[in-house]
């Protein structure tokens, strides 16, 4: 099955390449935008759509490599998949260390290309959920006040109530005040769920503010 609110980009200098990859996708169910211009493509990209892009992986002027590189530079982390006529196992390491889904050799066979879409499009859903996760932790977070933000971070080192209390130089009863209203906010039950959220929430720290 296809995810109908994903897109698949098509870029090749080849027009003709274009049309049969976008009719063979098509009739798998696949939402397709396609290009045969890598500069205009580019341009027009908007990262929040989600997808993964199939590309030529040589080509004139700007190659498929290229635009992967200047995809990821923009900080957009759009799963790619590579088709290429010409055998060049340099270019294919250098895509597939950068994060390529894969990479098929033309002539394009349907069954190949349609598993590979799939499973570009589960990775960029997948990716996408966790961002979606890690903009939900960090919400909780921010309501934290500057004191819990203190409590939590020596929860995170396995400090007990007591010892929190003694580094803080506070009553034990106050630590629990403060570790209640912290699960509160965060949603969490005990302290086990607490520090998986936080785990979990760790790379969104990281994220440019455009989504990747």
């Amino acid at each position: 099955m296809s995810d109908g609110t994903a897109t698949v980009f098509l870029l090749d200098d080849e027009p003709g390449v274009v049309v049969a990859l976008a009719r063979m996708l098509q009739v798998n169910g696949f939402s397709i935008s396609a290009w045969t211009s890598a500069s205009a493509f580019l341009d027009a990209h908007d990262p929040q759509l989600p997808g993964c892009l199939i590309t030529d992986l040589r080509m004139p002027g700007i190659s498929g490599l290229d635009v992967q590189r200047t995809l990821l530079a923009r900080g957009s982390e759009r799963p790619v998949i590579f088709i290429t006529g010409e055998s060049d196992v340099r270019t294919t390491v250098l895509g597939m260390r950068a994060g390529a889904v894969t990479v098929l050799p033309k002539p394009v066979q349907s069954a190949e290309l349609v598993e590979a879409v799939r499973d570009a499009i589960c990775k960029d859903a997948a990716r996408r959920a966790r961002h979606r996760e890690g903009n939900d932790i960090s919400a909780r977070l921010a309501r934290l006040t500057p004191r819990e933000r203190q409590v939590l971070g020596l929860i995170e080192t396995g400090k007990l109530n007591k010892q929190i209390a003694a580094e803080l130089g506070t009553a034990v009863q106050t630590i629990k005040i403060h570790r209640r209203r912290i699960m509160g906010k965060m949603h969490v039950r005990n302290a086990t769920a607490l520090m998986g959220l936080l785990y979990r929430g760790q790379p969104a720290a990281n994220l440019d503010p455009q989504l990747r």
